[in-house]
């Protein structure tokens, strides 16, 4: 394998559609990183009409080349991974949503002397307590085979979930923030509030959302709160909660400087492993939000809490914090967690840990 200029083929959910695909800013934002330090990135992704109808990427990135290849049967993904033979590097991201498990271990026929085969585990918490819960899964046996594991998260909970599967190497690379996507905005009228929530309707997160933000809603009735996202339509919520549907990425800025504060809530596995932080929290640090965060371990190596964010237990908690955010209070946790990810946590600072995991650094 070179030392620099490694040719990277990633096999992902996509790069050029946000929709139902929670990742997309943490795949652009590090490839992105990744080829301004020299890397050729080709990213694979599947022709499922959902994401391709919607995509918010119009243009083709100029940092990667992205082959979208055909859902029908296995012929157009066969000549992807004929072609991704020649790379230093193949990644076999989790949650394609197309033939993942046939893909998971069909890429480990590629690993050679000179190409490493990675696998990128966008879930971890999640995958670890399907597979200890099903000695039969499938993925079990093809961990071992891969060079390493890269993780979205999970700190060393996961880290040793995953050695103990036989793992060779398994190294966290979180979430972070693009400075060139996400600066301070303007705020708009139209997303005024005293705490907004940016999410999608998962299974794994619903419950968490009736704790923290609805709970929260309810304790103040005089408070204005505001939810984005897909699939909340038919949940029943307070009348002071205002669900603005689905937001467009290009809105996500303007609605996180709106708000006098952001909830951030982490699904269900994300808590219970901890030092999962979302690329959502980054984002919001990144234009200056002043960010409320549920509680979960490891939140003190990304944000302090305090003085970068303020951390809750339950939905009390968040009424309590909402309730009690002076003008300055908001203006100083936003900018404080502003310049302690831009100083720690941005896709430039990750770019260089993933060069030094594949034995670059």
């Amino acid at each position: 394998m070179r030392s620099h200029g490694l040719r990277i083929a990633f096999f992902g959910a996509s790069l050029v559609s946000a929709r139902w695909n929670g990742a997309v800013m943490y795949y652009r934002g590090l490839l992105k990183a990744l080829h301004a330090r020299g890397h050729q990135i080709t990213f694979y992704e599947s022709a499922l009409p959902e994401r391709q109808r919607h995509r918010d990427l119009k243009v083709a990135p100029d940092w990667a080349t992205v082959v979208v290849y055909s859902v029908e049967g296995t012929a157009g993904l066969e000549r992807c991974l004929e072609e991704a033979r020649d790379a230093d590097v193949v990644v076999k991201a989790s949650h394609v949503g197309f033939l993942d498990e046939w893909l998971d271990a069909r890429v480990l026929e590629l690993r050679s002397g000179r190409t490493q085969v990675v696998y990128w585990d966008l879930d971890a918490p999640v995958s670890l307590e399907r597979m200890a819960g099903n000695p039969e899964d499938p993925f079990r046996a093809l961990v071992p085979r891969y060079d390493r594991v890269f993780t979205l998260g999970g700190g060393d909970p996961v880290v040793l979930a995953y050695r103990d599967l036989g793992a060779r190497e398994c190294v966290p690379i979180y979430s972070a923030v693009d400075p060139d996507a996400h600066p301070p905005v303007g705020a708009e009228h139209r997303f005024d509030c005293d705490l907004a929530l940016l999410d999608d309707r998962q299974l794994d997160l619903e419950r968490r959302v009736e704790s923290f933000f609805l709970r929260a809603a309810d304790l103040l009735p005089d408070k204005r709160f505001l939810l984005g996202g897909e699939g909340w339509g038919e949940r029943p919520r307070p009348v002071n909660v205002r669900y603005v549907g689905p937001v467009p990425l290009r809105e996500h800025n303007a609605l996180r400087c709106s708000a006098r504060s952001v909830l951030d809530i982490s699904r269900d596995g994300m808590a219970r492993f901890g030092f999962s932080p979302a690329p959502r929290l980054f984002e919001a640090a990144g234009v200056g939000a002043c960010l409320i965060t549920d509680a979960w371990e490891g939140i003190e190596l990304f944000l302090e809490p305090g003085r970068e964010c303020l951390v809750a237990q339950d939905g009390l908690e968040v009424a309590e914090a909402v309730l009690c955010l002076t003008d300055d209070g908001v203006r100083d946790l936003g900018q404080a967690a502003r310049r302690r990810v831009l100083a720690e946590h941005t896709y430039a600072h990750r770019a260089v840990q993933v060069e030094q995991a594949l034995g670059l650094g």
